[in-house]
């Protein structure tokens, strides 16, 4: 047994070698399938970061309504969203949206 291990070592660290390189390569902390993990939390992040960024540039834009130049129909419109007030002899209709 000990003469074909050793006739066969060349061939058995090769195999050995193969096994342990292929096998990091598909599912190792660098392998193939972290790669793809990482490509699509990656893109999610994006995505994330994109609506925050419109959100922040919404959210800026409706402060700057609000101070130092006030714009007295954007303060109409939140005081009727808010607490549903309307002028006098004005009818008030609230719509709700399914959301599905």
């Amino acid at each position: 047994m000990l003469r074909l291990i050793k006739k066969k070592y060349f061939l058995l660290t090769s195999v050995f070698l193969i096994l342990y390189f292929g096998f990091n390569l598909l599912s190792g902390e660098r392998g193939l399938f972290s790669y793809i993990e990482k490509k699509e939390l990656l893109s999610n992040l994006k995505k994330e970061e994109i609506s925050l960024t419109n959100k922040i540039t919404d959210m800026d834009h409706k402060n700057s309504l609000l101070s130092t130049n006030l714009d007295l129909d954007y303060v109409d419109t939140l005081i009727r969203e808010r607490f549903l007030f309307g002028k006098e002899g004005e009818t008030i209709y609230i719509i709700k949206q399914n959301d599905k």
